[in-house]
């Protein structure tokens, strides 16, 4: 498992919110590993896990846009079934609470990259 920053971007729930967000950072030559959006009325939020996380936080915020870092575990587990079923079960073992997460994978391809905010990160970045 590989400790990461990953980044809460808050903006409006609006068409081109994200546009707007995804340019700027391409704009950087910020490249985006993972990503989770969300919202709740009127308002929305962005969870990037990027390559040059300080870069795109300075780059957004000073477009105005709110940045809140964190670290998150990132990995890749293989692409069959089962196989979340096995890290969780490893974590819970270790008594880690899995706070959020995201998961992606292509379909045909052997591996899925996984993104876990969790209570113990020292213990998770160990955890095989």
């Amino acid at each position: 498992m590989a400790k990461m920053i990953q980044l809460t971007i808050s903006c409006q729930n609006r068409p081109g919110a994200l546009a707007e967000i995804a340019g700027i950072l391409g704009k950087a030559n910020v490249n985006i590993l993972a990503f989770n959006v969300g919202s709740a009325g009127t308002m929305g939020y962005v969870q990037f896990v990027v390559d040059h996380p300080s870069r795109a936080k300075k780059k957004l915020e000073g477009k105005g846009f709110s940045c809140y870092e964190e670290q998150v575990v990132y990995l890749n587990v293989p692409n069959i079934p089962g196989a979340f079923f096995r890290l969780a079960s490893k974590l819970a073992a270790k008594d880690i609470n899995i706070g959020a997460g995201y998961q992606t994978t292509v379909k045909g391809s052997g591996k899925a990259s996984i993104v876990l905010a969790v209570s113990d990160l020292g213990v998770a970045d160990r955890v095989r």
